[in-house]
């Protein structure tokens, strides 16, 4: 008997030490979960704001709406109070409410701040209200593939919003109420509050002001030229950091197209990063470069251009098909001649072109903080061909993002420096203290400053008499390219469909701002980047020197006008000898004798050295 009593105390003794030592921890937990109800406390999500402060992601007051069905008294008041003012199905309100056997209902989530004070104000025993955020874009539409968005649940889903999430987001907290069996809250209870902890804030390299001439820019292009999409990146050549970035067609990030998935999709995609074009006349930017740097060429080396090369037996033809005759490599470099870069890459040959190009990133990603980057597209090395490599030289047989062009660009003028791109220029957390500062990051040298300042040069020429007349702000000396590509589908040229950009850099004597503008398939026949992406540039190229009071660094010549001269019927030969003894540059379509039609037409008022268009 004895025995029996002193086992059964030491099996007691045992159980009660598995429950305190081992089983506690888990018995406690679900007797908290009895006794206490809790509701979330949201995290406050991180601002996002530009170089200067402007927010550009904030957050605003939302509330979400539960019911405890237990602790409600008047089923029938309550369906009707939250079916009313939420827009909901009393009688479905009503049978959850009834019916249900959870302990918690979520009723609505996001609901503003006027309608749940409507509802609060009745009073409802069992309802109960949790204080929320929501994402609010200040600036509407600007920068819609750059911020990104979240989700109901406050998630960064894509963009800046996606990629810096675990930043961003915060560690959301709880409030804790204790209750009877039923789930009614005890008399005299003392709600116990564990605090959200806010995420942290970024600011960002753009500029607002900047973003705002980008935006504008793209808009236009794409009204003025019944277009498929225009883009413009600007880059501070110095630091690698992205001042502005627009595309069009956008959309309001605060009433993103949720509904339509594939327009979601099509609208926020930042083709800039993500997508690859060919980039035409602005990569002979690098084949310059890299023949410079190799020594293959000097200034005072002279090509003839008769309009055409042939090359392992194929027929390449420069975009001026009665040729450019006998010129130096300034003047091949201002012309864009073709055949002048087929020289040039034969010159070189493929290793000492790839290596050129791959140290300019292309082939690479750049590494920019953002999802989804492209490397672009270069053909295998040991695959190329001679006549693949003539092509090569002036643009075509290769596949670059925008990002990458800019990034190259800044390499080739700021003296030789190749910096990673970036957009998240600090993080500070929810005390004000930073945790993360960016410090520009050089990742290559592929051409020395001599190089450098030489290329800046000549490509100051291309804007100041050359095709890129129209990206040129009188006063400032302003460099850059022109380029016109047409577009593949299916492996074939698409007829009709081309991609007009303009590259270039402000100021020649010391470059800050690298823009790209970028029109996809502008409609109709004007379709030039001397016509169609420069005129653009130009004007946030002077907006910029106006906002950041940039002093004129150059003669600020009278703007004269004259009538455009009437060359209708004229051989293409003496039409362009005529213009171009009137200060005018030229631009040919087509390959025909004469001239049919031009741009602009005869006796318009147009500004002497304008680019003419002569269709033949």
């Amino acid at each position: 008997m004895i025995i029996s009593i002193t086992f059964l105390f030491c099996a007691l003794l045992g159980r009660l030490g598995y429950l305190q030592l081992v089983a506690g921890k888990d018995l406690q937990a679900r007797a908290a979960e009895q006794w206490y109800r809790d509701l979330p406390l949201k995290a406050p999500r991180g601002k996002i704001t530009d170089s200067s402060g402007a927010v550009l992601a904030d957050n605003r007051d939302v509330y979400g709406i539960y019911v405890r069905p237990n602790a409600v008294r008047d089923a029938s008041a309550v369906a009707s109070v939250l079916g009313g003012h939420l827009n909901l199905s009393v009688d479905k309100l009503y049978e959850k409410i009834t019916t249900s056997r959870v302990s918690e209902i979520t009723i609505a989530r996001a609901v503003e701040k006027t309608v749940a004070e409507s509802i609060r104000a009745n009073n409802l025993d069992g309802v109960y209200f949790t204080l929320d955020s929501e994402r609010y874009y200040p600036a509407s539409n600007y920068l819609s593939q750059i911020l990104g968005f979240t989700n109901i649940d406050n998630v960064g889903q894509n963009g800046l919003e996606g990629y810096y999430n675990a930043y961003l987001k915060g560690t959301d907290g709880f409030a804790y109420t204790a209750t009877d069996i039923k789930g009614h809250e005890l008399e005299n209870n003392v709600t116990k509050y564990v605090p959200a902890i806010p995420g942290c804030d970024l600011t960002l390299s753009i500029d607002l002001n900047i973003q705002s001439f980008a935006e504008t820019a793209v808009s236009e292009a794409l009204a003025d030229h019944n277009a498929k999409g225009a883009s413009m990146i600007v880059m501070d050549c110095n630091t690698g950091g992205i001042v502005a970035m627009a595309s069009a067609p956008g959309f309001d990030l605060n009433e993103p197209p949720r509904d339509d998935i594939h327009m979601l999709n099509a609208l926020s995609k930042n083709k800039m990063i993500v997508d690859v074009y060919e980039p035409g006349s602005t990569f002979k930017i690098f084949t310059t470069a890299a023949a410079i740097e190799n020594g293959a060429v000097s200034s005072s080396d002279r090509f003839f251009c008769g309009g055409s090369r042939l090359v392992d037996g194929q027929k390449i033809k420069c975009w001026r098909s009665k040729g450019h005759g006998s010129q130096d490599l300034g003047e091949g470099v201002k012309n864009s001649c073709n055949c002048v870069f087929m020289d040039l890459a034969l010159r070189l040959g493929t290793d000492k072109l790839y290596e050129g190009i791959k140290s300019f990133g292309f082939g690479s990603k750049t590494n920019i903080d953002f999802f989804g980057e492209s490397r672009g597209l270069l053909m295998q090395q040991s695959a190329v061909k001679t006549v693949d490599l003539a092509r090569i030289g002036f643009g075509q047989a290769v596949a670059v993002t925008p990002l990458q062009l800019v990034t190259a660009v800044s390499a080739a003028v700021n003296g030789g420096t190749l910096y990673e791109p970036y957009f998240v220029s600090q993080v500070t957390d929810y005390s004000g203290k930073t945790i993360y500062t960016r410090e520009p990051k050089e990742v290559g040298r592929p051409i020395s400053a001599k190089t450098s300042e030489l290329l800046r040069n000549m490509l100051e020429k291309v804007v100041s008499e050359g095709g890129g007349h129209k990206a040129g702000v009188k006063g400032y000396r302003i460099g850059g390219k022109t380029g016109t590509a047409q577009k593949y589908e299916n492996g074939h040229i698409a007829q009709g469909k081309y991609v007009s950009s303009f590259v270039g850099f402000a100021p020649v004597e010391n470059p800050r701002y690298v823009l790209a503008m970028i029109v996809d398939e502008p409609g109709g026949y004007m379709y030039y980047g001397s016509l169609v992406a420069a005129p653009y540039a130009g004007k946030v190229f002077e907006k910029i020197f106006d906002y950041t009071a940039l002093a004129p660094s150059a003669s600020g010549e009278i703007t004269e006008y004259v009538n455009m001269p009437d060359v209708m019927g004229m051989s293409v030969e003496e039409a362009v000898k005529l213009l171009n003894g009137q200060g005018f540059s030229v631009e040919t379509d087509g390959e025909g004798e004469n001239v049919t039609s031009t741009v602009p037409i005869a006796n318009t008022r147009t500004e002497k050295g304008d680019v003419v268009l002569l269709r033949t």
